[in-house]
């Protein structure tokens, strides 16, 4: 993202490119989703496109999974059981070790757009409605992770 550089020596202001951030080769995304079909679609997909996927159908299996393998990224649906998406991102938010994990959200309710403040408070990054395409959720991951903090060590 630009940002406001100024050279002392000229007195000018101009617009510097931070340096782009490298994706980690291969990173590992935590796949949470209750859907036995869509969750294989998504890792599919995911696998064949240079990610490596660990999957959980619940809250509490993916808190569990997500505090073991410490994945690069999160793509979570919203309505998985238990604990659903929203609960489970706000745990993530609060153990040091996956705080920072970028949280891509699916979702099939398009009534849950209209509380942002909703997702804030979670620590969702983005999220997308379903149906959506996995080559869509590929791109938006690679968007994130080139955004996000140093990836933790998988």
């Amino acid at each position: 993202m630009p940002r406001a550089c100024q050279d002392p020596g000229l007195r000018l202001v101009f617009a510097c490119m931070d340096p782009p951030r490298q994706v980690v080769a291969d990173p590992l995304v935590l796949i949470v989703e209750d859907d036995p079909a869509t969750r294989a679609m998504y890792r599919e997909y995911l696998d064949r496109n240079g990610f490596r996927t660990v999957d959980a159908h619940n809250g509490h299996q993916a808190l569990a999974k997500a505090k073991e393998m410490h994945p690069h990224a999160v793509l979570t649906d919203l309505g998985v059981p238990g604990m659903d998406g929203f609960e489970f991102c706000r745990a993530l938010q609060q153990l040091d070790a996956t705080r920072n994990i970028p949280i891509l959200a699916v979702t099939g309710r398009p009534e849950y757009l209209d509380d942002r403040e909703r997702f804030r408070a979670a620590g969702i990054s983005h999220v997308l409605t379903k149906p959506c395409p996995p080559d869509v959720i590929a791109d938006e991951l690679r968007r994130l992770l080139r955004e996000s903090d140093p990836a933790p060590d998988a």
